[in-house]
């Protein structure tokens, strides 16, 4: 249908909808909510931040290209999934997954030794934040890992077991980060929840917080914010009993636990919580060694330097994030998935202030650091999108061809 230009974002949604015959209600639930938060969307009471649920709704509404909805403009396509499984490795994990055998033949020969299963997805976290093509470097060694980790635990008794729970409990947080944006949101849920119950099976404080930080992300990215914090602020206080003699992961996990709450606070323009939280996470930091970074959040820091260019951003503080990222060195950044987010966080600074030549070359930067995760971030397209859309003139070639590296396809 032809949509007038004019129409916001509720208005097309709304009008999408009426075109269809379908009711606020059935609209709704397929995207998970109740019809007074669609009518909220759709009076423009409400903004739909939301990149997950803006996928939903036009999913929902058989739009092919996002910017039907947001009305961006037809300059640029922003292509909706049609498929439940669209990246190259999410078949193989969608089956490890889903499709788990309810009995499993007896082991003959060696048990599985759980700390080689645990050494193997340490490996796989370090491949995560040391890759530019973390996500299908990773996705390729997922489906052995679940399948392994889970015969591991159904054959193992005692200590063993619990250790070979904690281990699943890490392979499914992976799992979790590596399709993050791109696995259909039953995938997802089912993920997160799996790696919280291994981790509470193991009985293992910082592995449940662990999960906890991964379930608050899901949480977050759905647009369940509160729901994010209980999570995330439980599990800090399961953790803070034991801050004065704990190693040095629980107090990572526990400095983690702080930033992801000082973002998610800072996404809802809760200011003085944001940071607030974030000088918890600062204090954590200061308490641990300098060189200290944890293994898979990369606590640290760096991180907590980069979380702070972040919370400034989230609260549309330009000119304060780019002048903290100005005195970064993005190079003690231990990730490379953590930097080439660091530079989109940067690009995001430069379009809050119109700079759209700085965002360019910034974002070019970010894809030469790590493309996979510039090209399967939602924050990243949107400014690739909106560079493409609006760049100068003189640019617009260099802003196609980011486009095209960021898979945001021009459209004529």
């Amino acid at each position: 249908m032809d949509i007038p230009a004019e129409l916001s974002t509720g208005e097309r949604i709304r009008a999408l909808r009426e075109s269809r015959g379908m009711s606020r209600a059935v609209l709704a639930g397929m995207c998970t909510r109740g019809p007074d938060w669609l009518k909220k969307i759709e009076s423009g009471e409400r903004e739909l931040r939301s990149h997950g649920l803006l996928l939903k709704l036009a999913s929902a509404l058989g739009v092919s290209d996002l910017s039907v909805i947001t009305g961006n403009g037809a300059e640029v396509a922003m292509p909706v999934p049609t498929g439940r499984l669209n990246h190259p490795g999410l078949p193989g994990i969608w089956d490890a997954v889903m499709v788990r055998p309810l009995v499993l033949a007896q082991p003959t020969g060696t048990l599985p030794d759980p700390a080689q299963l645990q050494g193997r997805v340490d490996q796989s976290w370090r491949l995560w934040h040391t890759s530019a093509h973390n996500r299908t470097e990773v996705c390729a060694l997922l489906p052995d890992l679940i399948r392994g980790a889970e015969a591991a635990v159904r054959v193992l008794d005692g200590d063993e077991r619990r250790a070979a729970q904690v281990a699943l409990s890490d392979v499914y947080r992976l799992t979790g980060q590596a399709t993050a944006y791109i696995a259909p949101a039953e995938l997802a849920w089912v993920v997160a929840d799996r790696a919280l119950a291994a981790a509470q099976e193991a009985d293992h404080p910082p592995a449940i917080a662990a999960a906890a930080w991964n379930m608050g992300n899901i949480l977050r990215e759905t647009s369940y914010p509160e729901e994010a914090l209980r999570v995330v602020t439980d599990a800090a206080d399961l953790i803070r009993p034991h801050l004065d003699t704990a190693p040095e992961d629980w107090r990572g996990i526990y400095g983690a636990l702080q930033l992801h709450a000082a973002v998610t606070h800072a996404r809802d323009g809760s200011e003085g919580d944001a940071w607030r939280l974030w000088e918890k996470g600062n204090q954590v930091a200061k308490s641990l060694p300098p060189s200290y970074v944890h293994p898979s959040t990369v606590f640290g820091r760096a991180n907590v330097d980069f979380h702070q260019v972040s919370v400034h951003t989230d609260l549309k503080k330009a000119q304060k994030a780019l002048g903290l990222a100005d005195e970064m060195d993005p190079e003690i950044m231990p990730s490379v998935e953590r930097k080439a987010r660091l530079w989109v966080e940067v690009a995001r600074g430069h379009l809050q202030r119109g700079d759209r030549t700085a965002a360019l070359m910034v974002m070019e930067i970010a894809c030469t650091t790590g493309v996979e995760t510039v090209r399967f971030t939602p924050s990243a397209r949107s400014v690739a999108a909106d560079l493409w859309r609006k760049a100068p003139r003189a640019l617009r070639p260099q802003a196609a061809v980011l486009a095209e590296k960021v898979g945001v396809s021009a459209a004529g």
